[in-house]
C-alpha cells in the first residue's frame, strides 16, 4: 500500500502541518481566507510525493557535492546542490547539508505561485522559508541548543530586510556535526542557503584533537550517514574559557568567510553558554514563550 503524508490544520485552525517520514512541516500564511486556503491547497499538493522524490536519488545525494557539476535531476534535490556547490571547495559538504532548508522553500514556492499572501512561513524543524511584505515582520527564538526548547534571544526580520531564510545546526541537533558548537542559527537570503551555511560554520567551531571532545565514525552511529567514516562529536566535557574562545573565533571566521562572500546575512554562534553575532542585525536579548511562532522546532531530516 502507498504511504500517504499526514495533512492537516493544527488545532489553532491557522497553521498547516504536514508531515512525511523524516520531514515534518509546521506551515502558517496570512492574507485574505480565499488566498489562504489557495496556498494551503497548493503546499498540500507539492508536499504529496516530494519524499519519494527525494529518495529516489537519495545514493547521489549523500555524496561529496561537485561544484563544478550537478547529476542530479529533481528541483529540490538540484536546489540542494545549489546550495552547497559554493561551500564545496573549501570545505567537505554533502547536498543533505541543504535538505530542511530546500525542501522548506519549495513549500513555500508552492504557496506563493498559487495565491497573494502578506505573510507565510515554512518550519521544517526549524529550517525556516520566510515571505514579508509590506510592513509585516518576523521574530525568531534562537535556542541555546537544539534539542531545548529554551529560548536565550529573539531576531526580528523585518518585510525590506533580505534575509529570507533561518537555519539551526550544532551538535545536539539530529543530524551529526563534525564540531562541538551547540548551536549555529544563520540568516541568508534563501532558506537552503542559509541550511547550508549553517552546518558549515558548526563545524568549525571546533577544538581538534581536543581530549574533552569525544568523537565517534559518523558510519558506526548510522551505518548510511552521509558522512561516511568521518568523526563526528558525541559529547564535549569542560573547556576552558580560552578553549571556548578558541572555538568561536574558528567559527567566527568562517561566518566571515560566508558573509563577505554574500552566502549569508550574519550568524550567532552558541558554545557553552558563550554567543557570539557575525553580521546579523535585529538580534534582541531576552526570552519569548516556548514554541513561539518562529521558535526553532525540531524534528528528523531526510
Amino acid at each position: 500500500m502507498k504511504r500517504l503524508p499526514q495533512i492537516a490544520l493544527l488545532p489553532d485552525g491557522k497553521r498547516l502541518h504536514l508531515q512525511d517520514g523524516p520531514i515534518d512541516l509546521i506551515v502558517e500564511a496570512k492574507g485574505r481566507d480565499g488566498d489562504v486556503r489557495a496556498a494551503y491547497d497548493a503546499a498540500a499538493r507539492r508536499f504529496t510525493g516530494l519524499l519519494d522524490e527525494l529518495c529516489e536519488e537519495l545514493v547521489e545525494l549523500r555524496r561529496v557535492a561537485d561544484p563544478s557539476r550537478c547529476p542530479l535531476k529533481g528541483v529540490v534535490a538540484r536546489r540542494m546542490h545549489a546550495a552547497v556547490a559554493p561551500l564545496a571547495t573549501a570545505a567537505f559538504i554533502t547536498p543533505m547539508a541543504a535538505v530542511a532548508g530546500s525542501v522548506a522553500e519549495e513549500i513555500l514556492g508552492s504557496m506563493l505561485a498559487a495565491a497573494r499572501l502578506d505573510r507565510a512561513y515554512v518550519n521544517n524543524g526549524g529550517d525556516i522559508a520566510l515571505h514579508l511584505t509590506g510592513g509585516e515582520q518576523f521574530t525568531v527564538g534562537l535556542m541555546d541548543r537544539p534539542d531545548h526548547h529554551g529560548v536565550m534571544q529573539t531576531i526580528s526580520i523585518e518585510a525590506d530586510d533580505p534575509a529570507r531564510g533561518i537555519a539551526t545546526s550544532g551538535r545536539h541537533g539530529r543530524s551529526f556535526s563534525l564540531g562541538i558548537a551547540d548551536a549555529v542559527t544563520v540568516l541568508a537570503r534563501t532558506a537552503s542557503q542559509a541550511d547550508a551555511a549553517a552546518t558549515i560554520i558548526a563545524n568549525a567551531v571546533d577544538l581538534p584533537g581536543h581530549p574533552a571532545v569525544i568523537r565517534y565514525p559518523a558510519n558506526e552511529l548510522q551505518p548510511d550517514s552521509d558522512l561516511g567514516a568521518r568523526l563526528v562529536t558525541c559529547d564535549v566535557g569542560p573547556l576552558r574559557e580560552s578553549e571556548i574562545d578558541d572555538a568561536l573565533t574558528a567559527g567566527i571566521s568562517r561566518a566571515q568567510q560566508l558573509l563577505a562572500a554574500g552566502l549569508i546575512e550574519g550568524a550567532a554562534l552558541r558554545l557553552l553558554g558563550e554567543t557570539a553575532v557575525v553580521g546579523a542585525t535585529g538580534i534582541k536579548a531576552g526570552a519569548l514563550p516556548a514554541f513561539h511562532e518562529g521558535a526553532l522546532e525540531r524534528t528528523a531530516h531526510v
